[in-house]
């Protein structure tokens, strides 16, 4: 994943209300007034929450009939996580380290 497309997720999941989009089609497809429906914003609104959240990758939109659907395009998620990882893995070395330092100073004063 290049930096600009990792940087691209990452500010629309800054957004709450596009998060809670994300969370939502989880549970499957769903149109622009199915999506709107829980949030005091109009549905143009949804609409250009919608078109970020697409041209991060998080999500693509076709047609069925006379509704035009959007559903959960999770790829970008998966490499976000992994970016996000390394930087779990380097706190977890940093609590490690800390530990052994208390347990050292525990066992000087100990001693």
């Amino acid at each position: 994943m290049a930096v600009d497309q990792l940087s691209t997720v990452f500010s629309a999941l800054a957004d709450p209300t596009r998060r809670a989009i994300l969370t939502r089609l989880t549970k499957g497809d769903a149109t622009v007034a199915e999506l709107a429906a829980p949030f005091a914003v109009s549905q143009p609104a949804i609409s250009q929450h919608l078109k970020v959240l697409e041209q991060a990758g998080l999500i693509s939109r076709q047609r069925r009939a006379t509704a035009r659907l959007s559903h959960l395009e999770a790829e970008p998620l998966r490499e976000a996580t992994v970016w996000l990882a390394r930087y779990r893995d380097y706190w977890d070395e940093s609590y490690d380290r800390l530990d052994a330092l208390l347990t050292d100073i525990q066992n000087d004063s100990t001693e």
